[in-house]
């Protein structure tokens, strides 16, 4: 049987793509190293300037927590750091600097697993994560570490604030940082910190395709936002730590959640 190519319809014929129906991820080039004290929401409103990006309402700029964490003075020198005899012990176990290993107690409530080379904690922000999301890489010297903020959500509300202002639109802001997964190997990109979103998107009550009533679909938007960002900031030496993302189909609601929204409470978890 001949078959016809695919066309598409008539009334699609030169038209521009629906908004949701194709994403734009742009990243920040050119962006100076991060230092504490710096006004990051204003080298972040220069960056959108000099790409000739114009947000408007309903893009989200995504920011890697490292800069966060960087202008917000979260760098620790493990010189100044004495271990506690808890942290000599869980180090020798972990195969880990006793220093580090205090830093990551500090900012835990919980150590959840342990064995050698592996430390997953309960972070105080409540994400399960390993070593608390302590990170030592892609920061200059080698007997250092770099926190988490303080609050996320809050270093997110106020570049919300400052660069919606700025641009004149409702510009949701997204800290992302990688963690792993249960049951999954690698690291995807999270939403530690977010504001002016939804975070979580709460389909229930919604129809399918076929007119079927969803009842359990719950999806992590800030997550898949930061996900998607992440394909584009890389996680080495790409030098890109912020991705505007543009042609979203959500635009800005009364419900907006914090990334903390999306953290699963303990009395629902299912894997500790």
């Amino acid at each position: 049987m001949k078959t016809e190519p695919y066309k598409v319809p008539p009334s699609d014929e030169g038209t521009t793509p629906r908004r949701g129906s194709r994403l734009e991820l742009t990243g920040l080039l050119g962006l100076p190293d991060i230092r504490q004290g710096d006004d990051l929401a204003e080298l972040l409103g220069e960056g959108l300037v000099r790409h000739g990006l114009e947000p408007v309402d309903g893009d989200v700029l995504v920011v890697a927590q490292k800069i966060v964490s960087k202008s917000e003075g979260r760098l620790v020198a493990l010189a100044d750091v004495s271990p506690s005899q808890r942290a000599q012990d869980l180090a020798l176990a972990v195969d880990k600097d006793p220093r580090l290993v205090e830093l990551i107690l500090q900012e835990s409530r919980e150590v959840v697993r342990h064995r050698q080379g592996v430390l997953v904690v309960e972070h105080r922000l409540g994400i399960v994560l390993a070593n608390a999301g302590i990170d030592q890489s892609n920061i200059l010297g080698d007997e250092v570490a770099l926190l988490l903020p303080v609050d996320p959500d809050r270093s997110a509300r106020e570049l919300h604030e400052r660069l919606s202002r700025r641009f004149g639109c409702a510009l949701g802001v997204i800290i992302n940082d990688s963690l792993g997964r249960a049951w999954r190997v690698g690291t995807v990109s999270v939403a530690i910190g977010a504001a002016g979103i939804q975070s979580v998107r709460d389909l229930r009550g919604d129809t399918d395709l076929y007119g079927r009533e969803l009842r359990v679909s719950i999806v992590g938007h800030a997550d898949e936002l930061s996900s998607a960002a992440s394909v584009v900031m890389g996680q080495g030496s790409e030098g890109i730590p912020a991705v505007l993302i543009q042609g979203l189909p959500y635009r800005p609601q009364e419900d907006q959640q914090p990334a903390s929204a999306i953290v699963r409470s303990k009395t629902e978890d299912l894997f500790r």
